[in-house]
Order: structure tokens, then C-alpha cells, then sequence
């Protein structure tokens, strides 16, 4: 605990000091150091004294006996100071030898006292005692001896002790020493024990009251330095807070915010300059009055001062934007944070208002609001408007692909097939154009959503690569395609988004390939979350230049333009392919020579399938089309709520051929009515139809008591909200305008291949 309060400086650190062990033998050594020469001159004389009134050599003796010691005990005690200054572990020791010298000391004072009781003759051959000198000399110098020695009691105990048991040891020895010349008088022994217990009495009383007043002395200086202590740190806490004050008082008024200072009923007493900077107003114009009669702007919203009078009144610290006004009538808005001050009984005797100009930040957030507002209105007009352009382009498109489909089927010489051929290729370049544009804007903004399902990954490559295989054979070029043994007969995960990237590449790569092959490579490899798929297109082309490889990812981009203007196409299939491996968890790499082809490399996260059994029975894309379709769909019964003339009979068309009953709807409500007469299978229903929607008939429809058909949406909608608003109204699946005959049927067979001989049992 002492060392905890000797840490550190003040009045109580130098008393604990002072009287610490170390701190008492450095006073008693700087005592007895000091005394030194008090004592020499108090033995010189004494000496002197002896050498004229007994013998010069008992005083030499005695000066000798005295001093000489003593010299001795002062010397250590100062090389001992100086030792411990550098070494304090070396205390214990110290105070042992300083003991020793002290002893030592002791003995020769002793010797020094005794020696005028000795005469020495010559011819008695020894040290005789003399009968001559009365003992009171001894007795005497012995006591002032002690009382030297006494006084130094608390403060080297030890050393003391040894002294002071030596001279009270020595009178006894001068009795037993004259023992033989006090036995003939009683009266002298009775006398001298007296004296010998007087002498020691006054000993004992002198260490009582040395070690008393020691004790006294030092509880004094305590409460003396506890004293000093405590003003001390009294003062320095005031001067700490005279200090903080004025720190605090500087950056108040050179702050650049408002500060204010009011009493509890609000008015204020003091500002700062930038309180006059801020609002226009001066000091001696704002005190006494309250700031919202200074600064309230009329259009303040009152619920902003609601909470000022709220805060006052629980008077509790709170922050709030207000809308003021300067006193030249600007706008201005301040955040104020006021925080009430309290005296020691905890009443609110002030308020501190701390306010920062925010009117600039305002005014920012105004404008990114403001441009926010734009951007969502830009992007709500783009997305109409491809809406708008993606229903009315498709829906036209249908008619013009159907047909150009149902005029092949037709008897046609070699330059009407030419003509259709070149109709339907067109159509379909332009179709390919607008799922291009929807699917950018979909990964621009972040609408592309991941459909998992099993799917068999080598099913799903080979019906993607056929259905571009005429492409390449119109060519002359060799599609191939190689599946490693790794690959796992299924796998979950977007299997639409997989096929649209493969077609994506391989379509790139048969256009940019005029002779040699166009190779596809299928691998598998395992992952901490999956399988991992790697496919590989490899294209014999014309390569592309280092300096454009990385461009060729980029939004309508191409090697160069006269590419553009030799193999035609928008740019855009590599841009969203690799955006959709990225939507997937993948990437898209590539390396190339120019002259010397190219090779794209896709890599897919995938997971293991959740449902093998189920998945087995499916493929991507793969037709069930064949020549007993037919017979599967006898007696089919098929509704479709289309308003477009053209639409309505391309279906009929398309299904001529197949013993299907179809019935037409040109609007929701009529397909209401004909879903209760006709009891359809199948509903193939727009979105846009006039009188009732799509949506609200299909909403119709599953409330009625009937047996439920199912409802396929065929629309020229092709967004994947408009899918999500479908199969929430109730429908069963979603297609997209323009449908071909193929789709038309596969779509049938998956829905009402049973449908119908269900309802016939």
C-alpha cells in the first residue's frame, strides 16, 4: 500500500518517502555524518581536560578510543549512502555492517569513559586498578554517550540497540570490577545499585519518550503532508478545469458552429461568432431573446419544434433538423444538438446548443432526390417502353414466322422455298435481336432470377448444339461434341440459362468459322459445393487480335467494323453471356490467334440433383414429338383466349392435322364462358385481351367449381415479371410469342396427354 502512495510526486509521495525504511536509515546516516564534528571537538576537549587534571596518555587513550571508531562508523555510513542510491536491494546488508560500526563504536566509547579509572605503574608489570579516582567521570561522559545514541532510536534501531547495551553493560562491569574495594561498606553497594538503576530508568524513559515523540512527530507531518496533498490536488483539479474552460471557452467561440448558451427558460445568454456568421445576427441583438423568435422560418414544421419542447421539458439532451431563416430572410437549416447543464444538486441551470449549418446538404440531398426520381421515372419509361416494344413487335412476329412455317409446309418451287426461307430467317434474326435487348436490360438491372432444376447436362448440351446444326451445315461445317465420362448423368441448376450461354457461343463461333469445324468439349470436376461443369468451344475462325480480347466482352462490340459489316449481328450475345455465367457463380474465358480460330471457355458452379428419378424423365429442350403425336392428343380439348385474328388462326393451323377440338376466345370474359361450356383440357391464354385480362380470367377460372383445366400463358409479355404475375394469378407455365409448331405440340403432350382420356374414363 505504501508503494502504491509513494508512486508519483506530492507532499505525501516525500512523506511516505521520508519515512520509509530506506528514507530512515538515510536520516540517521546523514545525522550521525553530520554530528561528526560536534563530537570531535566535545572529545578534544574532554582530552584536554584529562591530560591536565590525570595523565596525558589517558587522555590520548581516551580521544583515541572514542574517535577513532566513530570515525570508522561515519565513513561506511557515507560510502553506505552512496551505495544505496545506486543499488536500494542492497539495504539489508547495509544496516548490518552500519550495526557492526555501531558496535564497534559503542566498545570504544566505553573504553574511553573507563580509561581515567586506570593508572598504569611501571613497575607493578600490569594495569592496576586505582583506588584514587571516583567512577562519577565514567558514569557521566557514559550518559551523554546514551542520550546521543537514543535520540537516533527510531531511526536505526539496531544500530542504537548495540550501543546502548554496551553502555549499560560497562558501569555493571566497573562495579564488579570494584566489587572487592565495596565490601567493607554496605551503604556504598546499597548506593551504587541505586545509581546503576537510576541510570537505567532514565535510559528506558529517554527511548519511551524519543519513540513517542518519533510517533507524534510523524502522525503530525502526516496530517500536515494529507493536507498539502489535498490542496495540492485541489488545485491542480482547479487549475485542470480552469484549463479545460478555456480550451473549452476557445473552441466555442472560434468554432465553426453555432454556439449558444440559454438559461433554462430558453433565452439566451451567450454566442459564439459563428452564431453571426451563420444566422446574420449579432450577439447583442440575439441575448435575451429566444432563438425561435430569431430564426423560425414560416414554413417550420411544427412537429421539428414539438420535439425542442419535448427535450426542454424532460429535460434530456436531443438532436433535430429545423428549417430557419437568416436574418436577411435566406433559408436556412441548422441540426441542433442542445444538451442541458445541471449544478450539483442536478437542476437544469443552462442549456448548451450546439448548431451546424446543414442547408447545403440539404439542398444535395434535394438534387439526389430529385435525381433518383428521374433515373426511376427513366427507368420505369425504358422498361414500358421495351415492354410496349417487345408485346408489339412479337406479336406481329408470331404471325410472321407461323406462316412463313405453315408456306414451307406448302408445295413450293425452288424460288418460293428461297423466299420463305429468307422471310423466316429474317423474322428470326430480329427475334433474336429483341430477346438480346430484353435479356441486357434484365442483367443491367438486375432482374435475373435463377430457375434450379435437375436436368441431365449431356441432354441438354446435344439438344442445344442441334438445334444449330442446320446452321453449321449450311456452312459446310462439322459440329461436334465430346462429353467426358466425368460428367454426371444429372445435375441442378439453371439449365435455360446454360443452354441460352452454349447457344450463344456456338452460334458466335459457326458465324465467325467459313471452313474447318466447330468443336464442343463437355467436363466435370468435383467442388466443395458441387460439381463444377467446364465446356469448351473451339472454333477453326478467324481468331481474334490480343488487343481486342478484351473488348469483346463489351455491350455491342466487335473485333473491328468491318467484322460488323462482314458477319453482321448486334454484339451483344458475348456481353450477356458472360454477365450470365457471372449471375451463375462462373466465368467466361478466351484464347485466340488471330487466323488460327478461338476457344471459349465456360466454367459453372452445379449442384448434385435433388430429385434423379424425376429428373430422369426430362431433358432440355427435347422434343416428344413423333409420329404417333396424333393419337396421343385425340379427342385434345383446347381453348385459346387470344384477340389477335391472325394468332388465332395460326394455331388452328398449326394443329390441323392433329384430331384436337379447339374453341376461340376473343377476349377473358368469353373464355370465362366457354371454360364452364366447352370444359377445355388445355387454356392457352394472352395476358392483353380487351373487356377482362388475362390475369383476371385465369383468377375466374380457379375460383369456379369445375374441373380445372390447364392454363398456359402464350403471350407477347416476355419479361420475368410478367411470368411471375402468371403463375401467381394461377396459371401453369409460361410461354413467350413467337411459339413454333414443334413448341405448340411438345407443350400439348407435356399438359394434355392424359388430360383428355382421363376425362373420357
Amino acid at each position: 500500500m505504501n508503494e502504491q502512495r509513494m508512486s508519483g510526486n506530492g507532499p505525501l509521495t516525500s512523506h511516505y518517502q521520508k519515512y520509509s525504511s530506506a528514507g530512515l536509515f538515510d536520516r540517521y546516516s546523514r545525522g550521525r555524518i553530520k554530528g561528526f564534528k560536534s563530537r570531535l571537538v566535545f572529545a578534544v576537549l574532554v582530552s584536554l581536560a584529562l591530560a591536565y587534571l590525570i595523565l596525558p596518555v589517558v587522555a590520548l587513550l581516551s580521544f583515541l578510543a572514542s574517535m577513532l571508531p566513530d570515525l570508522l562508523d561515519c565513513w561506511y555510513l557515507h560510502q553506505a549512502r552512496n551505495r544505496l542510491r545506486r543499488d536500494a536491494a542492497a539495504e539489508k546488508r547495509v544496516r548490518s555492517v552500519s550495526s557492526a560500526t555501531a558496535a564497534l563504536h559503542g566498545i570504544g566509547v566505553a573504553i574511553a569513559a573507563t580509561a581515567p579509572l586506570w593508572s598504569v605503574y611501571v613497575d607493578a608489570g600490569s594495569p592496576e586498578f586505582s583506588e584514587r579516582h571516583d567512577q562519577l567521570f565514567s558514569i557521566a561522559l557514559l550518559t551523554s554517550a546514551a542520550i546521543n545514541a537514543g535520540l537516533l532510536f527510531p531511526f536505526h534501531r539496531i544500530a542504537v540497540f548495540f550501543r546502548l547495551a554496551i553502555y549499560t553493560a560497562t558501569p555493571i562491569l566497573i562495579l564488579i570490577v570494584r566489587g572487592p574495594v565495596l565490601r567493607g561498606s554496605s551503604t556504598d553497594t546499597q548506593l551504587h545499585f541505586a545509581g546503576l538503576l537510576v541510570f537505567f530508568g532514565s535510559l528506558i524513559w529517554l527511548l519511551t519518550f524519543t519513540t513517542r515523540g518519533f510517533h507524534r512527530t510523524r502522525s503530525s507531518l502526516l496530517a500536515q503532508a494529507l493536507q498539502r496533498q489535498e490542496l495540492e490536488t485541489a488545485y491542480q483539479r482547479l487549475y485542470a478545469q480552469q484549463l479545460e474552460t478555456q480550451r473549452l471557452a476557445l473552441v466555442a467561440r472560434h468554432a465553426n458552429d453555432s454556439v449558444m448558451l440559454m438559461d433554462k427558460t430558453g433565452n439566451i445568454i451567450w454566442v459564439n461568432d459563428a452564431f453571426t456568421r451563420i444566422t446574420g445576427w449579432r450577439a447583442e441583438e440575439a441575448i435575451g431573446r429566444q432563438p425561435g423568435d430569431l430564426l423560425n422560418h414560416p414554413d417550420t414544421d411544427p412537429a421539428s419544434l414539438d420535439v425542442i419542447v419535448e427535450g426542454r421539458k424532460r429535460e434530456e439532451p436531443f438532436r433535430v433538423q429545423v428549417l430557419n431563416q437568416r436574418r436577411d430572410g435566406k433559408t436556412l437549416w441548422l441540426e441542433t444538438n442542445q444538451v442541458p447543464m445541471r449544478d450539483d444538486t442536478g437542476a437544469v441551470t443552462t442549456y448548451i446548443a450546439v448548431e451546424r449549418d446543414i442547408t447545403e446538404s440539404k439542398e444535395y440531398a434535394a438534387k439526389l432526390e430529385k435525381a433518383r426520381l428521374a433515373a426511376e421515372e427513366g427507368a420505369r419509361a425504358k422498361s414500358e417502353f421495351l415492354a410496349t416494344m417487345s408485346h408489339e413487335i412479337r406479336t406481329p412476329m408470331n404471325g410472321v414466322i407461323g406462316m412463313a412455317q405453315l408456306l414451307e409446309d406448302t408445295d413450293l418451287d425452288e424460288d418460293q422455298k428461297l423466299y420463305a426461307d429468307t422471310i423466316l430467317s429474317s423474322a428470326r434474326t430480329l427475334l433474336d435481336l429483341i430477346n438480346d435487348v430484353l435479356d441486357l436490360s434484365k442483367l443491367n438491372s438486375g432482374e435475373v432470377s435463377l430457375d434450379a432444376v435437375d436436368f441431365n447436362a449431356r441432354r441438354c448440351c446435344e439438344n442445344t448444339i442441334r438445334l444449330l446444326k442446320s446452321q453449321a451445315d449450311a456452312k459446310g461445317l462439322k459440329l461436334v461434341f465430346e462429353c467426358d465420362d466425368t460428367v454426371p448423368a444429372l445435375l441442378n441448376g439453371d439449365d435455360r440459362k446454360l443452354g441460352q450461354i452454349l447457344t450463344n457461343l456456338v452460334g458466335n463461333a459457326i458465324k465467325f468459322t467459313e471452313t474447318g469445324q466447330v468443336k464442343v468439349t463437355l467436363m466435370a470436376e468435383n467442388s466443395d459445393s458441387g460439381r463444377d461443369i467446364t465446356i469448351h468451344v473451339a472454333d477453326t475462325g478467324i481468331g481474334i487480335s490480343k488487343d481486342m480480347l478484351s473488348k469483346i466482352f463489351e455491350r455491342f462490340s466487335q473485333a473491328d467494323a468491318a467484322i460488323s459489316r462482314r458477319f453482321g449481328g448486334t454484339g451483344l450475345g458475348l456481353a450477356i453471356s458472360r454477365r450470365l455465367a457471372v449471375a451463375m457463380g462462373g466465368e467466361i474465358t478466351v484464347a485466340s490467334e488471330p487466323g488460327q480460330g478461338s476457344c471459349f471457355t465456360v466454367r459453372l458452379p452445379f449442384q448434385e440433383a435433388k430429385d434423379p428419378a424425376a429428373a430422369a424423365q426430362q431433358a432440355c429442350g427435347a422434343s416428344v414429338v413423333d409420329e404417333e403425336v396424333p393419337a396421343a392428343l385425340n379427342g385434345l380439348r383446347l381453348l385459346v383466349a387470344e384477340d389477335n385474328k391472325v394468332n388465332q388462326i395460326l394455331v388452328q393451323k398449326f394443329l390441323k392435322d392433329f384430331p384436337v377440338e379447339i374453341e376461340l376466345a376473343e377476349d377473358g370474359a368469353r373464355a370465362l364462358e366457354l371454360t364452364q361450356s366447352f370444359q377445355p383440357d388445355i387454356i392457352l391464354m394472352d395476358m392483353s385481351m380487351p373487356v377482362m385480362d388475362g390475369l383476371e380470367a385465369t383468377r375466374a377460372i380457379r375460383a369456379l367449381q369445375i374441373r380445372q383445366p390447364v392454363i398456359i400463358a402464350l403471350t407477347a409479355n416476355a419479361f420475368d415479371t410478367d411470368k411471375a404475375d402468371c403463375l401467381a394469378a394461377g396459371m401453369d407455365e409460361f410461354l413467350t410469342k413467337p411459339i413454333n409448331r414443334k413448341q405448340l405440340i411438345d407443350v400439348l403432350l407435356t399438359h394434355g396427354g392424359h388430360r383428355h382420356n382421363l376425362r373420357a374414363g
